[in-house]
Formats: C-alpha cells, structure tokens, sequence
C-alpha cells in the first residue's frame, strides 16, 4: 500500500513539473514570435538603391524608409505591409504590385507606372504621385490627402485584374 501512494505521489510530482515545462516552453515561443519580424523581411532603410530589381520578390513587411530607390523595379512585387516612408520611387516601375497595406507617407512615387497595382489598404498621407501611370491600380481605403485624391481622379482609367474593380470606383471620383 506504501508503495502504491509513493509512485502515486511521485507521478503526481512528475506530472506538475511536465507542466510547469510546457507552460514554460509555451511563453518562450510566444515571446519569439512576438518579437521575431518574419523571415523574409528586410531592413533597406536610407540605402542608395537606384535603378535595383525587385521584381517578383516577395518583400512583405520589409523597410525602405527615407531609401532612394529612383527607376527601380517592383513589378509584380509582393509588397504587402512594406514601408516607404518618404522613400524615392520616382519613376520606378509598380505594375501589378501587391501594396496592400504599404506605408507610402511622405514618399514621391511621381512618374512612377502602378498600372494594376493593388494599394488596399495603404496609407498614402502627403505621398506625390505627379504623372504616374495607375491605370488599373486599385486604391480601396487607400489613405491619402483630398488634393492627391483628386490629382489622382485625372488620371484614373482601367479595371484592376486582380480585384475586378475600377480605378475612378476606389478613389470615389463620381462623387
């Protein structure tokens, strides 16, 4: 009988330090992945990219803050939650770019080509897009400033492939 409550007692012990363990183990890789940015986002931030190909990649939630990128190429880019925080992106290629839910503040994507690129999402506060293309580009939610808003209106022509909807539609031009 002695015996039988000892391995009770014992395995009873055993039991609370197996939990103690993975409770333990469980907070430590909550901890990794809270602080951990995902494997494949990259820190470009105030580099001297002119003229790079990005085309193809996928950079989501990757930094380009205060970055020169002039003439670069996004293209079909998965660019979903990057920041170009007063980034250059002046005549830089951005069809059929995934941007959703990119950070565009302050930067000057002026003649750049967004033709079918998707901006969902985006917050384009005090962002210059003096003669770009974006035709078929879709800016559902997009954040911007009214003047932009309605700069961008002017030029706002075609049907994005992917979300099937109209550019003058997403950026409330008949309004």
């Amino acid at each position: 009988m002695r015996t039988e409550m000892r391995t009770e007692i014992r395995i009873e012990k055993l039991a609370t330090q197996f939990q103690r363990l993975a409770l333990w183990v469980a907070i430590v890789a909550i901890g990794l992945l809270c602080t951990l940015t995902p494997a494949w986002a990259e820190d470009y931030n105030k580099e001297f990219l002119v003229g790079r190909d990005f085309s193809n990649r996928d950079l989501t939630d990757s930094s380009f803050n205060h970055a020169n990128l002039r003439e670069s190429n996004f293209s079909h880019a998965n660019l979903q939650g990057v920041s170009f925080f007063a980034a250059n992106l002046e005549a830089s290629n951005l069809v059929g770019a995934d941007l959703r839910n990119a950070t565009l503040d302050s930067a000057r994507i002026s003649e750049a080509d967004l033709s079918d690129a998707n901006l969902e999402g985006a917050f384009a506060f005090n962002a210059k897009f003096e003669s770009s293309k974006i035709d078929g580009a879709d800016f559902t939610d997009t954040q911007m400033r009214e003047d932009t808003r309605l700069l961008l209106c002017k030029l706002a022509t075609g049907r994005n492939s992917v979300t099937g909807r109209e550019t003058r539609e997403t950026l409330y031009c008949d309004e």
